[in-house]
């Protein structure tokens, strides 16, 4: 009988970074042109650019200064499973990115900065509506190594998208809602 081979549930990271590492390779030889097909807000076009936004980056900078809370708080969300990794990331993803098709500025809107907000939203949401010692003791690591990101709500600099940070902020937090209400049931 052949031995399954058990897989470590942060292969699901690795694989989401591994995706947009990749592309934002073949969007550097592509002098970037890739990112049209980010959320363009309020056009149908935009809407096709929902599920691509969070894989665009506008630069190899950009990508990395994302690479590390997408790590922490991906893996924070990961210590609750696989399941809920994949199902808040794609609700996240969604979610977030249908805010900002209503309410951003009308310019490309690409990057994980969304689903980053958008798992912090979730893990403080979940410490507050879980009240378990472990959901609490998550947001607090949370807090501690990513509570700058509160500034990151307030529209500071132009060329930020700081409607997808606040809108991938209340996707985060409706997850934690919806997650809880489907343990309910």
């Amino acid at each position: 009988m052949a031995k399954r081979k058990t897989t470590s549930p942060y292969e699901l990271l690795i694989y989401l970074l591994a995706l947009m590492w990749g592309i934002e390779i073949v969007n550097l030889f592509l002098e970037h042109q890739l990112c049209r097909f980010g959320i363009f807000p309020r056009t149908a076009q935009g809407l096709v650019g929902i599920p691509f936004s969070p894989l665009l980056h506008a630069g190899v900078a950009h990508l990395f200064l994302n690479t590390g809370p997408l790590i922490v708080l991906g893996a924070l969300i990961l210590f609750n499973g696989r399941a809920l990794f994949v199902r808040s990331t794609v609700f996240i993803a969604l979610v977030g990115g249908l805010g900002i098709w209503l309410v951003g500025r009308p310019a490309y809107h690409v990057g994980a900065s969304a689903l980053i907000f958008g798992y912090f939203g979730y893990l403080l949401a979940k410490g507050l509506f879980d009240r378990r010692v472990k959901s609490l003791f998550i947001a607090l690591v949370a807090i501690a190594a990513y509570g700058g990101l509160f500034w990151g709500l307030l529209p500071t600099v132009s060329y930020v998208s700081w409607e997808g940070h606040v809108c991938g902020f209340g996707a985060g937090i409706l997850a934690a809602w919806t997650e809880r209400r489907r343990k309910r049931r």
